[in-house]
């Protein structure tokens, strides 16, 4: 008899061997009409699959990540085919699932290929997907693997192949076409209905730039063209809402060539912005007991050396600096822990003394490839919400729940409901990507879980993707756009202090190692800006945003009431400017709601003479007229209910 044991904790008996598929239809024929994929005793596995031994059972479709990973992964094969069916030349080389979608890079030699060959491509692409190929998978010895690709003349797929062990290589089929493959499909191409060929872009083989250049195309697939013509609409939607675009109308930041790719230039306004999510956080820090520090741009070698840094990043980073004094170098700060350990190593603390909490709006350079700059989401130089908890192991559970509450009042304040958390640990496979005991990290996963559960987190477990030093707690929020981002990452790290050799004197009078927590609910200052952007599309809370209030006269003859009214706005704290143009007042309410005012007060005879506003507001339109007196007490009582205090 084989036990298959069903996520929810269920065991069904079967007396032979039986297919993924089979499983399924004895659960129940709608289950296995729409299964894609499924994982067996943790491997990712074939709906063909046949199961021949006790183990767990997970079945994907659709609704679940790992479905559709495996439907867009397949779609890339079927990418492949129809690209080989119309171009017998070109060289294929990779086509992965990505977030949203698949591409494949591919080497057309002589041919050329631009957007306009989408349509065609797509065209032939839907033609095998309605043949019902089966997705097939079989092993391959590594001479056979090698003779096969060098009888295509691909030196791409001979060269991943002379990287692969023996008895570890595998070749999926459908129709008459086989690729080099690890596994992960849909039971068949006909599950495909819909298939949109997005854009045309160059990339280097391997992300290197000394290698070829090759043609990347990327596409989405979905089972139903409804679901199509949705995520179109929203790709038009996203457009719109792109920070760069909304960035450069609302005069927040900007780049230069001359300055340098990946490095932005943040205008008045976007300063401001930036100085205001500072204070919002530095007040909310002030009052959980964190102490401000300021650390330097740049660091010795030896300091990222000792961190582990330079051994994990070096070679991908900014060249080291070197200096007129013989052997000593420095590089540009890519991190701002290592620093903080080294203000914690400043002096001898006691148990008395912890937990120190170290904050600090550091800014930070990583080289990024040019080709993997974008906006303001993936630059060269940014600045992150840094801060470090150094204290004693018994009080790392209270303190990781404590950045949690800090965590989700960041969030609520920016209006970021939908999110989930991510517990990323070790990858248990590959244990050199990672420093440290194995002690020290199963103490760290465990106080992460712990932590997730007492503050009954909506929260999911990723293995491999935890940092090198240590796991950590990752929030995925989700946008207006139902995009998934990234935001505010806590982790335990063990390591950091063993390597630099932090202690304190505990109350047995012996020295005892500290635990860390890093954490920074923004990320990166750039980053979370222009998340915050297509979220709201500009239209940012009341609190945040750049100027709250314009002030429209109707005629040059009351600009002297419209100064009264703006300077009565300024002694309240109420950010407001004065539209004194020559131009009709239809224009500048059109002009108005374009830059994302919150407010329009229109003054003209009626107002000055009665000491009033007409209020109109970007979403409502016009709304009455009210005192001045009124109107500021209405905002401010907006402002304060949008901003709401840090409670410990």
């Amino acid at each position: 008899m084989i036990a298959i044991t069903l996520p929810d904790g269920s065991v069904r008996q079967y007396k032979n061997p039986l297919t993924v598929l089979d499983i399924a239809t004895d659960i129940s024929e709608g289950l296995a009409r729409n299964v894609l994929s499924a994982k067996f005793n943790g491997e990712t596995v074939e709906a063909i699959t046949r199961i021949e031994a006790d183990g767990d059972l997970r079945l994907f479709t659709w609704n679940d990540d790992e479905g559709k990973t495996a439907f867009w992964h397949s779609s890339a094969h079927i990418l492949a085919q129809s690209l080989l069916a119309l171009y017998p030349t070109a060289k294929l080389t990779i086509g992965p699932a990505i977030e949203n979608g698949f591409y494949y890079d591919v080497d057309f030699g002589g041919d050329s290929f631009s957007e306009k060959d989408l349509p065609a491509l797509e065209k032939q692409f839907l033609t095998f997907a309605r043949e019902k190929f089966a997705f097939s998978m079989r092993s391959s010895s590594k001479a056979d693997a090698l003779a096969f690709y060098k009888a295509e003349n691909n030196p791409f797929k001979v060269e991943l192949i002379e990287n692969l062990e023996d008895g570890t290589i595998s070749f999926c089929d459908h129709a008459d076409f086989t690729d080099l493959c690890r596994g992960g499909h849909i039971p068949h191409t006909g599950f495909v209905k819909a298939i949109k060929l997005l854009s045309v872009a160059g990339a280097y083989w391997r992300g290197d730039e000394t290698k070829p250049q090759l043609t990347r195309i990327y596409g989405i697939s979905f089972p139903k063209q409804k679901e199509l013509t949705e995520y179109l609409a929203l790709l038009e939607e996203a457009k719109k809402r792109d920070h760069r675009k909304l960035g450069k109308e609302l005069d927040l930041f900007t780049f230069s060539k001359k300055v340098g790719q990946g490095l932005p230039l943040w205008l008045p306004k976007g300063a401001a912005l930036r100085e205001r999510l500072e204070n919002f956080l530095k007040a909310a820090q002030k009052k959980a007991g964190y102490e401000q520090v300021i650390s330097p741009h740049i660091g010795n070698k030896e300091l990222y050396m000792t961190s582990g840094h330079y051994e994990k990043y070096g070679a991908d980073s900014f060249q080291p600096i070197e200096t007129p004094a013989e052997g000593e170098t420095f590089l540009l700060k890519p991190m701002n822990c290592p620093h903080h350990c080294e203000i914690y190593n400043a002096r001898q603390w006691s148990y008395k003394d912890l937990p120190k909490r170290y904050a600090e709006f550091g800014t930070v350079y990583r080289y990024e490839q040019s080709g993997e700059l974008h906006g303001l989401t993936r630059v060269r130089g940014f600045t992150q919400d840094d801060a470090h908890i150094f204290c004693m192991p018994n009080q790392l559970d209270e303190e990781f729940k404590k950045v949690i509450d800090l965590v989700l009042y960041v969030f609520s304040s920016l209006g970021f409901e939908d999110f989930t958390a991510q517990v990323s640990l070790r990858d248990p496979e590959k244990p050199e990507k990672y420093i440290g005991s194995d002690e020290n990290w199963d103490l760290a996963e465990q106080a992460i879980l712990n932590a997730a559960k007492e503050k009954e987190l909506n929260y999911v477990v990723e293995y491999g993707e935890a940092a090198f030093y240590g796991p950590k707690l990752d929030f995925m929020v989700k946008d207006a756009l139902g995009r998934k981002w990234q935001l505010g990452t806590i982790q335990v790290d063990y390591n950091l202090p063993e390597r630099f050799e932090l202690t304190y004197k505990g109350s047995d009078n012996e020295l005892h190692r500290p635990v860390m927590i890093h954490r920074a609910p923004f990320g990166s200052l750039e980053r979370f800006v222009a998340i915050l952007l297509e979220h709201t599309d500009g239209n940012f809370p009341l609190w945040l945003t750049p100027e709250q209030v314009i002030i429209l006269s109707v005629s040059e003859k009351y600009e002297k009431y419209a100064e009264k009214v703006s300077n009565q706005l300024k002694n309240n704290e109420i950010r407001a400017l004065i539209d004194n143009r020559n131009e009709t007042i239809g224009k500048k309410i059109r002009d108005a709601q374009l830059s994302k005012f919150p407010y329009m007060l229109i003054v003209g005879e009626k107002e000055a003479t009665e000491n009033t506003v007409s209020v109109r507001n970007r979403v409502d339109g016009d709304t009455g007229s009210l005192t001045l007196e009124t109107f500021v007490e209405k905002i401010q009582a907006q402002i304060n209910a949008s901003s709401s205090k840090f409670e410990i």
